[in-house]
């Protein structure tokens, strides 16, 4: 497992029965996670000074139930990166920092690759990959289809000072832009891949995971340069393993480009009882 252990602004304190204690800055928030079935003892004070717990509802979606009153937002910084914080509907609070352990193998990518690059992030959401690439010196094409989102991330973008940097902030379905990408004769040296689970287009288009994921990648090889630096793949989806996504990587983009594939889980470390909480995983194609 690699693990995003470069965090001061971030921490899980604790995890116990289906939650986990999360310190953002100044705030500490307790939200659900399906993936904690251990029942141990909340023994630690900090259970009980949470500022905000998110509350599931048997009817599916939940609400959040406040201790204190919370600002809006408010802000975090990874390394040179700023994110502003603010909780959703939907349990989310704008970031995932476990995927900071995949921003830092991007930005070394890039850093180290002696040429240009281009990237191509896909369902971006608030852009801490994009984020990554461009200040690295990556010229970033950033596609979600949630006009808020985007929004979002050209505010991460101007916290974190990098407006002047060369990003395209497209509001739009991903495959659809691919599409586009291939008849326009668009290239790129990395592609990243932040799918859902499940998930909705600006029109109505239903996207599922396990029905569209190959297809999706089978087109976005289409895209990739003849030089290609890194194809990143990342699942939140159980039932899609990290042996499962590298061979989907091995049978589309290697098939056509030489390089390596690996994956691992991605995780974050647990303050209390010095553990990792497992949070996702990440396929890797690297290109020779």
């Amino acid at each position: 497992m690699r693990t995003a252990d470069q965090w001061k602004d971030y921490q899980i304190i604790d995890t116990s029965n289906g939650e986990k204690l999360e310190r953002w800055g100044k705030f500490s928030l307790v939200r659900p996670d399906p993936q904690i079935i251990w029942q141990t003892d909340r023994t630690l004070p900090a259970w009980k000074k949470a500022d905000a717990h998110y509350l599931r509802s048997n009817k599916g979606g939940g609400r959040w139930e406040y201790f204190k009153k919370l600002p809006d937002f408010w802000q975090i910084k990874y390394k040179e990166l700023t994110f502003k914080i603010s909780p959703t509907g939907f349990k989310h609070t704008g970031l995932f920092p476990e995927q900071a352990v995949n921003w830092d193998l991007l930005q070394d990518a890039i850093r180290n690759a002696g040429r240009p690059i281009k990237a191509l992030n896909l369902f971006a959401y608030t852009g801490g990959a994009t984020l990554a690439m461009a200040a690295a010196g990556a010229q970033v094409c950033h596609v979600d289809a949630s006009k808020g989102m985007v929004a979002w991330a050209k505010e991460n973008a101007a916290l974190s000072g990098l407006t002047d940097k060369p990003v395209r902030w497209i509001v739009d379905d991903c495959e659809k832009f691919v599409q586009r990408e291939i008849r326009r004769g668009n290239r790129y040296d990395i592609i990243v891949m932040d799918p859902p689970s499940y998930g909705r287009g600006p029109n109505g288009e239903v996207w599922q995971l396990e029905e569209h994921i190959y297809h999706l990648v089978s087109l976005c090889t289409r895209v990739l340069s003849d030089q290609p630096l890194l194809f990143l793949l990342n699942s939140y989806t159980t039932g899609l393993s990290p042996s499962v996504m590298a061979y989907l990587l091995g049978v589309t983009v290697a098939k056509d480009h030489k390089g390596i594939v690996t994956a691992d889980e991605i995780g974050l470390p647990v303050e209390n009882g010095n553990q990792v909480l497992p949070c996702g995983s990440t396929a890797i194609f690297r290109g020779e």
